[in-house]
C-alpha cells in the first residue's frame, strides 16, 4: 500500500507513463497491471507508436506493388533516423515531468531550447526525406505521406500535451519560509 507521503514522488512517474501509453494507442500499454520504470514505459510507448504509425501509412497511402518496394526501404532509414531525434523529444519530456511543478527559470529556457533543437532538426530531417522518397515516387504520393505523417504527429502531440500539465507561474519560495 502506498503511503500518503510516498505518494507526490509516485506521480510524476505516474504522469509521464500514463502520457506515453495513451501516445502508443496500443491496448496491451493500457492493459498493463505493473508500473513500469519511466525509461520502461518511455520505450515500450515508442515502440508501439513507430507500429501504429506504419500500420496508419500502410492503409493510408494504399500503395501499389511498386510503389511500396520503393517507399519502405527509404521510409525505414528516415524511421529509424526519426526516432534518433525522438530520444532528444523523450528527454525533455521524462525532464519536465520529473521537475514540474517546481520547474525553474533556467529549466523551462533550457528545455525550451531543446525543443527548438529538435523541432529544427526533425523539419531538416523532412526536407531530406522529401528529396530521397521523390527520386523513387510521384510527388504527389511523396507529399501524400508527408501530409499524413504530419498529421500523426500531430495526433500524437495533443495527446501527450494534453496529458502534462501547462507551466504556471512559480510561487515565490521566500514567501513559504518566511510564514
Amino acid at each position: 500500500m502506498i503511503t500518503n507521503s510516498a505518494s507526490p514522488a509516485i506521480g510524476k512517474p505516474i504522469l509521464l507513463t500514463i502520457a506515453f501509453a495513451i501516445v502508443a494507442l496500443s491496448p496491451i500499454c493500457r492493459a498493463q497491471t505493473q508500473e513500469p520504470s519511466i525509461d520502461s514505459a518511455i520505450e515500450v510507448a515508442r515502440a508501439d507508436m513507430r507500429a501504429d504509425r506504419a500500420t496508419i501509412i500502410t492503409a493510408a497511402m494504399n500503395f501499389s506493388g511498386k510503389e511500396g518496394q520503393a517507399f519502405w526501404p527509404i521510409y525505414r532509414h528516415y524511421d529509424n533516423e526519426r526516432s534518433t531525434l525522438d530520444d532528444g523529444r523523450a528527454a525533455v519530456v521524462k525532464l519536465y515531468t520529473e521537475k514540474y511543478p517546481d520547474l525553474s527559470e533556467a529549466d523551462a529556457k533550457g528545455m525550451a531550447e531543446r525543443m527548438f533543437e529538435y523541432e529544427s532538426r526533425m523539419a531538416a530531417l523532412k526536407k531530406t526525406y522529401y528529396k530521397k522518397f521523390n527520386k523513387v515516387l510521384p510527388a504527389l504520393t511523396v507529399t501524400k505521406f508527408f501530409q499524413l505523417d504530419r498529421r500523426i504527429d500531430l495526433l500524437m502531440d495533443m495527446k501527450v500535451e494534453s496529458l502534462l500539465p501547462p507551466l504556471t507561474q512559480p510561487q515565490p519560495a521566500s514567501s513559504e519560509s518566511s510564514q
